[in-house]
């Protein structure tokens, strides 16, 4: 609610000449912003946006500077608009302030409306609400391309990613998957927000369906660990394993595009009984 509140606030603020140097200290920020941003605005991105196993967008952010975020990176890049998320501007606390750089806050969106009045926000903060009015109907229509045909059944599933990390409850991903026809089985194991999954008892009472990603080229051999474990892959004629990319898992914006996508092609397959 107070995330909310906040971003009304922004979109309610007086309007503003349009940013020339725009630093974003979090990757989620980061695609939105090289969604609706001109390239010439952008100084830089958070350091996360260039890797690839962490971020859908690498490839368009590589083109861009990152920072890590210390004050002495994102001063000395001379932004007019710094866009942080709360634990990313721990460095900058007060920094921006006494330099008069307008800092904007977002919080972690948890449905798919605040994810978009966050688009809606940083569309205005950045000068183009034109281009964040496109994108929330892109999104739109990405979820009514998701939604299940009429008689077509739902299908019980968790997003585990390789290190034992499951979507939970109330999360955005929740709804996500619930707008594409699965029902997020994430309480049945004792989750009551993303965490981490135990799998003992994924083993004991699998899901139909097991979104997963795949284990990145720089990841060690054992980051794989869970996913690999002899008595999950003994379930396999109990369980289908679907492909669902770890970097979409989080974030909002653009970011769910592709990820409905995803969702939908991994319900697909599942309905037709297809390996991928």
């Amino acid at each position: 609610m107070l995330a909310a509140l906040a971003v009304a606030a922004l979109i309610a603020a007086p309007a503003q000449a349009a940013p020339r140097h725009i630093v974003s200290l979090n990757p989620c920020l980061d695609a939105i912003l090289l969604a609706l941003a001109d390239p010439g605005q952008i100084a830089a991105l958070s350091h996360y946006s260039h890797d690839a196993s962490q971020f859908a967008f690498a490839v368009q952010a590589r083109r861009f500077p990152v920072t890590w975020g210390s004050a002495e990176e994102v001063v000395a890049l001379a932004p007019d608009l710094v866009l942080s998320n709360g634990a990313s501007a721990v460095d900058l606390t007060g920094v921006m302030s006494r330099l008069h750089v307008r800092e904007a806050d977002f919080g972690v969106p948890s449905s798919i409306d605040e994810s978009l009045a966050q688009v809606r926000a940083i569309a205005a903060l950045v000068g183009r609400p034109e281009r964040g009015a496109a994108l929330e109907a892109q999104v739109r229509a990405a979820l009514v391309a998701a939604a299940p045909r009429q008689g077509e059944p739902r299908l019980a599933a968790l997003v585990f990613e390789y290190h034992g990390l499951a979507s939970g409850p109330g999360t955005l991903m929740d709804e996500l998957m619930r707008r594409a026809g699965f029902d997020n089985l994430a309480p049945r194991y004792g989750l009551t927000q993303t965490g981490e999954a135990p799998l003992e008892a994924l083993i004991a009472d699998p899901p139909q369906v097991l979104l997963s990603g795949r284990l990145a080229p720089n990841e060690p051999p054992w980051a794989d660990r869970v996913l690999a474990h002899p008595a999950l892959r003994a379930l396999a004629g109990r369980i289908r394993r679907e492909t669902f990319p770890e970097p979409l898992m989080f974030c909002g914006g653009p970011t769910m595009i592709p990820a409905l996508a995803a969702l939908t092609a991994a319900r697909e397959n599942a309905l037709r009984g297809v390996s991928r």
